[in-house]
């Protein structure tokens, strides 16, 4: 199958044409203007070191309904004593960078790399700068525990990556960015692949299509004043 060559004068192709299980386009830039065009369009880029920018919109795509998240009873009990005891702490956009490097970091087990390359990290930097890119980070006093990070558009979330140097500190950022998104009139995050991880957490496979369509409904919408949000462990 050949794939799309996009310049960076060229828009990407619609997401609604494409093989669902292929790339939709490959091209070279991986500019913040480029970055906002594709999350308009619910497209990502997603590829490893040599490669060039590999952008995707998979059918079905993994989608995480805030409604249905759930928070097993072995994680709320780690939620009320580390409520109860203060020993995790959470905030918003404290520290995006070292969030990004944290998830882009080699992991146990994973031989294949890191999709988060240096081109990536400085990519969404600059989307942090621009107020579109935030991170979640779990703190053990003044020590980094564990994060995520994503791109709000409006009142939707696309999720990209956590990762946890203490047990369930990922879990933690995720539960308190979920409690905060529901204040805010969000309704979904997205999840992008399917993993029996996020299955455990409560998200789903849908239709591209129907995804597409509610991503546009959301993303149309007025966005939050990140800067002036707070965030905490939510109540288990």
């Amino acid at each position: 199958m050949r794939i799309p060559w996009v310049n960076s004068g060229d828009a990407l192709p619609r997401p609604d044409r494409a093989a669902g299980d292929a790339p939709i386009a490959a091209g070279l830039d991986l500019s913040a203007r480029r970055l906002i065009e594709a999350y308009h369009q619910g497209i990502f880029p997603w590829f490893s070191e040599g490669q060039p920018v590999l952008w995707w919109s998979p059918d079905p795509r993994m989608v995480l309904r805030l409604a249905d998240f759930r928070v097993r009873r072995s994680l709320q009990k780690v939620l009320r004593r580390a409520s109860r005891e203060g020993h995790w702490t959470l905030s918003l956009d404290r520290a995006f960078p070292q969030v990004m490097a944290a998830c882009a970091a080699p992991r146990p087990g994973n031989g294949h790399g890191t999709w988060i390359t240096p081109a990536i990290r400085q990519a969404y930097g600059e989307l942090h700068r621009l107020g579109m890119a935030h991170s979640v980070e779990t703190w053990r006093g003044d020590t980094l525990v564990g994060g995520l990070y994503g791109v709000a558009i409006g009142r939707m979330f696309y999720g990209e990556s956590m990762f946890a140097r203490e047990t369930d500190a990922s879990k933690a950022a995720l539960a308190g960015l979920v409690t905060l998104l529901r204040s805010l009139d969000f309704r979904v995050i997205d999840c992008q692949q399917e993993t029996g991880h996020l299955a455990s957490l409560g998200a789903a496979p849908v239709a591209r299509a129907d995804f597409l369509r509610e991503m546009r409904e959301l993303t149309a919408l007025p966005p939050p004043d990140w800067s002036s949000l707070r965030i905490a462990l939510p109540d288990a």
